[in-house]
């Protein structure tokens, strides 16, 4: 691969991802973003409590907190509640790309709720005042799951469902916050589903390099010539540097150029945009997390001309603009823009930890670090906020879960995501499901005739697990009334 060439490959991946969606950009609904929108949901507002930690916390102040809810599948009364706990962006966006859940709610008879994670989409605790201090301290893995807690509780006495079994599920951090809620809240939870949680490696443990040499193997399997060649493309861009008009040129940017930092920003960009392909990997196209075409990994090596995998569809920039189309945060893998960035950004320097890096050695990206003092820094001056280093690990147990029941983490080879969080079953209870096929929480959408076998059968396995639990904790209720 040429570098020529290389340029014009990148560019094409950023035209898709940047008019479509880096990691975590739902700054749009997803009817204004062309998606088909016909769901068996209805949307709703819960009356939520701002603080539950401080009973003298602004006068007790409460915020509508948004949920999606459908009981066309439902036993009333006494069929399960499948309740999605949500993450980093707009409910819409998880409920529509989560069909496995309306799946297996039809099959096992559940209520399915989509609850919206505070701070995101609609769900504002002060509006547009949410993310300046102090009200953004208001951001917390803590809260969150008490919401979700209280949300259950009051919709199981509005409902008449006393009785009904509570199963959760989730996928990436939202699959973290499933893991939490089965550990923190058991008597309200009698499952969860944890679907690429990424549980290790956002609690401080693992490896740095781990995510980067993920994705870069994930190119890898495609064409070990193409990933070298990536490699030294990138190298041969930092040889570049000097020559800021080739390098507008080629990336199509509105701006030349002018210092170092415009070519790391670039870097940073575009290693967000092979990112995004590994993670959503998936043998279909699909518009979740921006649009893509099916297998974006194998698109570069299908491809003899460069102008054959520009899938720009909207066709509405004529140029880039590198610090108005991507932001640097926390969060190494990306935090798009919008308000929903704003939140993921204040969480990853405060609870989340992730300390990935690219060297262009074990992976074919440009040395980028990203250590705990540059974490530091970087909270301190953006957020005025000191990293709490551990705090998810003390909390939420960390690698020590042994003594925990009735979760499933589920993990794609795909994933750079994967080797993150639990590949290996700790009891009969704790199951690892790992899906050689998969990428990020495959095994959550819809069925689909091109999933390969291994996801299949994965969902099989989760089916016949959350219908023991559910069983079990019927038995369980009806014992107790």
């Amino acid at each position: 691969m040429k570098i020529s060439v290389f340029f014009t490959v990148t560019a094409a991946f950023l035209s898709a991802e940047v008019l479509n969606g880096l990691p975590r950009l739902f700054s749009t609904s997803a009817a204004q973003r062309g998606v088909d929108t016909f769901s068996p949901f209805s949307e709703k507002f819960f009356l939520q409590i701002i603080d539950h930690f401080n009973f003298n916390s602004i006068r007790n102040a409460k915020f509508n907190q948004r949920y999606l809810i459908t009981d066309k599948y439902w036993d009333k009364g006494s069929g399960p509640i499948f309740f999605y706990t949500g993450n980093e962006g707009d409910i819409w966006d998880f409920a529509l790309n989560s069909g496995f859940i309306t799946e297996l709610a039809a099959e096992q008879r559940a209520l399915v709720i989509f609850a919206e994670h505070r701070l995101y989409g609609m769900s504002l605790t002060f509006g547009n005042g949410s993310f300046f201090p102090p009200q953004v301290g208001l951001l917390t893995v803590e809260q969150a799951l008490a919401d979700y807690a209280f949300m259950i509780t009051e919709l199981k006495q509005q409902l008449n469902a006393s009785e009904c079994p509570v199963i959760v599920f989730g996928g990436s951090y939202g699959g973290m916050l499933s893991v939490y809620m089965r550990i923190r809240y058991p008597n309200i939870v009698a499952g969860a589903l944890a679907a690429s949680a990424p549980i290790l490696s956002t609690a401080g443990l693992g490896d740095p390099q781990q995510f980067f040499r993920d994705v870069t193997a994930d190119f890898e399997s495609v064409s070990p010539k193409c990933t070298d060649a990536v490699r030294g493309a990138f190298h041969q861009l930092k040889e570049l540097a000097q020559h800021y008009a080739r390098i507008q040129s080629e990336f199509s940017l509105c701006e030349r150029p002018s210092s170092p930092q415009d070519v790391h920003q670039l870097n940073g960009l575009l290693r967000n945009a092979f990112t995004l392909m590994a993670m959503l990997d998936y043998p279909y196209s699909t518009h979740f997390m921006g649009s893509l075409p099916a297998n974006p990994v194998k698109v570069p090596q299908q491809t003899s001309a460069p102008t054959g995998i520009v899938y720009n569809s909207s066709g509405l920039l004529s140029c880039f603009d590198l610090y108005s189309l991507y932001v640097e945060c926390a969060d190494p893998t990306g935090c798009g823009l919008g308000f929903n960035s704003l939140a993921w950004d204040y969480q990853a320097c405060t609870e989340v930890e992730m300390y990935f890096e690219s060297n262009n050695v074990t992976d074919m990206f440009p040395p980028m670090t990203f250590t705990e003092e540059e974490r530091a820094r970087y909270c301190s001056k953006r957020w005025g906020v000191s990293p709490r280093r551990g705090w998810l690990r003390m909390q939420y147990w960390g690698d020590a879960l042994s003594t925990a029941s009735n979760i499933i983490f589920s993990n794609g080879d795909l994933d750079p995501w994967a080797n993150g969080g639990v590949r290996h079953s700790l009891s009969s209870s704790l199951v690892a499901i790992n899906i050689s096929e998969g990428a990020h929480h495959l095994d959550l959408r819809g069925s689909n005739e091109a999933d390969p076998q291994s996801v299949i059968t994965a969902r099989k396995m989760e089916a016949e697990l959350i219908a023991q639990w559910v069983n079990t904790e019927r038995s369980r209720l009806l014992k107790k009334s």
